[in-house]
């Protein structure tokens, strides 16, 4: 599994940003895909998943201003953000677990940065 991220960039506080994340390879066998961030000096943790049959996991943190959402079509996964605040600033990483090899699979990570 290959994971091709792209989106991200600087936004002001209250702004949006779209992330996109493309996989490749052995998709059938993903489940689930989603997001995870990484802010300077804490652990990775995880943003939004959504599974293949398109339930959905939000921490707490972004829900109501983040919507995950799977395009199974073009094997993708867009992440819409909303009402950004700063502490929303993190390396933003995409993630696939694949139900063969039962490994987790990461895209480049994608710089978001909230700041007037």
């Amino acid at each position: 599994v290959q994971l091709q991220a792209s989106g991200g960039g600087l936004v002001q506080p209250g702004g949006s940003l779209r992330l996109s994340c493309a996989a490749s390879g052995s998709i059938f066998s993903i489940n689930p895909m989603g997001w995870y961030r990484q802010a300077p000096g804490k652990q990775r943790e995880q943003v939004a998943l959504v599974s293949q049959t398109t339930s959905k996991t939000y921490a707490d943190a972004v829900k109501d201003r983040f919507t995950i959402s799977r395009d199974a079509a073009k094997n993708t996964v867009h992440l819409q953000m909303d009402r950004l605040r700063p502490d929303d600033t993190a390396v933003y990483y995409c993630y696939a677990h694949s139900l063969v090899t039962r490994a987790d699979y990461w895209g480049q990570g994608t710089q978001v940065t909230v700041s007037s």
